[in-house]
């Protein structure tokens, strides 16, 4: 706790401002680059028309309230990122943007992004906008990441509406089909953060964050892990049956998903980090992969 009192004590700010690039780290552009992605699936497979020009809105809308959304996230959480090694060298704790002016900058972006949805596409996908930026702020960020080792398994829900969202925009309502791309991506995400909180154990354990393998223990997450992804096996496998996936995907999402339980029994039984290292980085390609397998499933259909 000292450590994180020592790094809240007010930094130097560089007299030249902050740098274009410093706001896009804001953004963390390698995570909202898989959230665009999932949004821009859901929108493709959603059943449907949309205009090709409120698609782009669509889309740009969910990447500036994802952006907004991690702006604010570190701006909250910039006292302990200038603990961990991982983080230590963000704009925030590294002195390049005033707190006032990221927190500030994340709200414009996320409030923005709500409006410019409601008055272009709907209300309904404006709402499930503005739900998932809150829950990613208010529920994950300010109330869970620090209170409870659930805080992942929880709060990963808000990575999960993109498609939701878009799916939303192009339909005007919220079908099975994408609800089970929601859970695939929630059941998804516990696993794939765990992976990265393993190796990473001793930076969460400096910085007094209750993740699993801090407050359970690495044996007692490597099992959670496992069974998260056997939980996510057959749920990977139903787009195959909801109209959205087919042979194809229902070929791949089965190879794929097996790897991921491979994945996770080769944690379990590893005594280092090296399985949990490459769990991690399988576990981006394995969400992407999926989603791709929708793609090619959608242009299957339209070409035939």
């Amino acid at each position: 706790m000292s450590d994180i009192a020592s790094s809240a004590a007010p930094l130097a700010y560089a007299e030249t401002g902050a740098r274009v690039r410093d706001y896009i780290e804001l953004l963390k552009p390698r995570v909202m680059s898989l959230v665009v992605f999932s949004g821009l699936v859901g929108l493709i497979v959603a059943p449907g028309h949309i205009h090709p020009l409120l698609g782009f809105v669509t889309i740009l809308c969910i990447a500036l309230s994802a952006g907004g959304s991690a702006a604010v996230n570190m701006w909250y959480d910039r006292d302990i990122d200038a603990i961990m090694t991982r983080t230590r060298s963000r704009p925030l704790p590294q002195g390049r943007i005033e707190p006032q002016a990221a927190a500030e900058f994340g709200a414009t972006l996320i409030l923005g992004s709500v409006a410019l949805m409601g008055l272009a596409i709907g209300w309904l996908a404006a709402g499930l906008l503005a739900f998932a930026a809150g829950f990613y702020v208010y529920v994950y960020t300010m109330w869970l990441k620090r209170r409870t080792p659930q805080n992942i398994v929880i709060g990963g829900a808000a990575g999960a509406f993109p498609p939701v969202i878009a799916w939303a925009a192009v339909t005007g309502s919220v079908g099975l089909p994408v609800v089970i791309l929601f859970l695939i991506i929630f059941f998804w995400t516990p696993p794939h953060f765990w992976a990265l909180a393993l190796y990473r154990n001793e930076d969460y354990r400096r910085a007094n964050v209750p993740m699993l393998p801090v407050v359970a223990g690495e044996r007692h997450t490597k099992i959670a892990m496992l069974v998260y992804t056997l939980i996510l096996f057959p749920l990977s496998l139903a787009p195959a049956f909801t109209g959205i996936g087919g042979t194809v995907y229902l070929i791949g999402a089965t190879i794929l998903s097996s790897l991921f339980v491979v994945c996770a029994v080769r944690v379990l039984f590893d005594k280092t980090h090296k399985s949990a290292r490459q769990m991690f980085v399988f576990s981006l390609a394995y969400l992407t992969l999926l989603l791709c397998l929708l793609l090619v499933e959608h242009a299957i259909k339209v070409w035939a």
